[in-house]
């Protein structure tokens, strides 16, 4: 076994469980995560279960699509003063939950910007109006979503 052979040795097994996991049927089931929910009433933490975005049947969407999306948060979107006078610009990217009603919670700044700027994009999030559930399988379900707003003069 020559050098070259020995190096793509361990590629060629991934690749192979990668495979063999694709196409077991019922092997793989969609990928889910906690969020945090507050305290139970004994105290102790409590999470809710939530799917992620990439992994349910059907993914949750803004009513009218990703363009009225886009088209809410830039009529929505009030640009801080102090900022526009900076001449500041950014992108705040945040998570949330778009839970099996439509409605959305556990709002979160993943990757902040100026704190006017995450400010300002938490509130354009809180305010949107409910969206078209996640569905897995033939039921909604909670589903955690991670969008941009940009911060662009």
């Amino acid at each position: 076994m020559n050098l070259t052979t020995r190096r793509n040795l361990p590629c060629g097994i991934l690749y192979a469980i990668m495979i063999a996991f694709l196409f077991a049927p019922g092997v793989i089931e969609a990928q889910t995560c906690r969020v945090s929910d507050g305290l139970a009433s004994d105290g102790s933490h409590a999470y809710k279960e939530v799917f992620e975005y990439d992994f349910v049947d059907v993914k949750p969407t803004f009513p009218g699509g990703n363009e009225a999306l886009m088209a809410y948060v830039n009529k929505t979107r009030q640009y801080p003063a102090e900022a526009y006078e900076k001449g500041l610009e950014g992108r705040v990217t945040c998570s949330f939950v778009v839970n099996a009603d439509g409605n959305i919670s556990h709002l979160k700044v993943i990757k902040g910007s100026y704190k006017q700027f995450n400010i300002e994009a938490m509130r354009i999030l809180a305010e949107m109006p409910n969206w078209i559930p996640g569905r897995q399988g033939d039921r909604c379900v909670p589903v955690r979503v991670i969008h941009c707003i940009p911060f662009r003069k």
